[in-house]
């Protein structure tokens, strides 16, 4: 920390305006858009966990490391590329409406969110059940006990199981690149279209489209729904 014409200067007084202009926001009025009104049998989410405002930056945000902060201070956080959503904004999401009686519910989650999915989904009107995929992203990320390198795909069941059943040879552990933030892998939306063919799904916080799939999000690829940063709004206002 040091002073710069009577201003204190540090790591965090040089990212904390670029993070408050990069934050992702929804531009709809209401939190979400509306859900279709239909039924699935399936219903597949990777809900936009909100980490706290939780950054990761690296040693460009020590003074040693960056004498004087000449250098660009490096900041990721989920809230940099999509709206991210507190408990109990993502338990105002009506689910029950859009699910049949007999429904399974497949949600993403990461180590530190595990409680928050499990009380999400129950919430939701399901029952956990079990881990249904391990994503191993081949490549870690710094962590406070163990170096992080997996995330989750969890299921819940309303009701019965969906029948018929299709594959019953899909495997719980997939080892795949990391991709760009947030991206998921294919192979378990593939994985969960094997295990039940015929059944009526949708994808919610959607990002791609699938064939046999709906989908619902700000982000769905047809483009009627758009996210801005603070930084974008208020260069259109001026």
């Amino acid at each position: 920390m040091e002073k710069n014409s009577g201003k204190i200067v540090s790591g965090y007084s040089k990212y904390d305006p670029e993070a408050k202009r990069r934050k992702k926001i929804n531009p709809l009025e209401d939190i979400y858009p509306s859900l279709p009104d239909e039924k699935y049998d399936i219903i597949y989410c990777d809900p936009p966990w909100d980490y706290g405002g939780k950054m990761q930056y690296d040693k460009s945000s020590i003074k040693s490391e960056n004498e004087g902060f000449q250098k660009n201070i490096f900041i990721s956080s989920a809230s940099f590329k999509y709206p991210t959503l507190k408990m109990k904004d993502l338990k105002k999401l009506d689910v029950p409406s859009i699910a049949a009686d007999d429904c399974i519910l497949f949600m993403w989650t990461t180590g530190p969110q595990l409680a928050n999915a499990v009380n999400l989904g129950e919430s939701w009107g399901f029952e956990y059940k079990t881990v249904a995929f391990v994503w191993d992203k081949m490549v870690h990320n710094p962590g406070r006990y163990t170096l992080s390198q997996t995330e989750f795909v969890l299921a819940f069941k309303k009701g019965r199981f969906p029948s018929p059943r299709g594959a019953r040879n899909v495997r719980q552990l997939l080892s795949s690149p990391r991709g760009i933030h947030s991206e998921k892998p294919d192979a378990v939306i593939e994985g969960i279209t094997k295990m039940f063919p015929t059944q009526k799904k949708i994808e919610l916080f959607a990002r791609k489209n699938y064939i046999g799939w709906d989908n619902w999000g700000l982000e769905i690829p047809d483009g009627k729904n758009i996210i801005l940063t603070q930084g974008e709004i208020k260069d259109k206002k001026e």
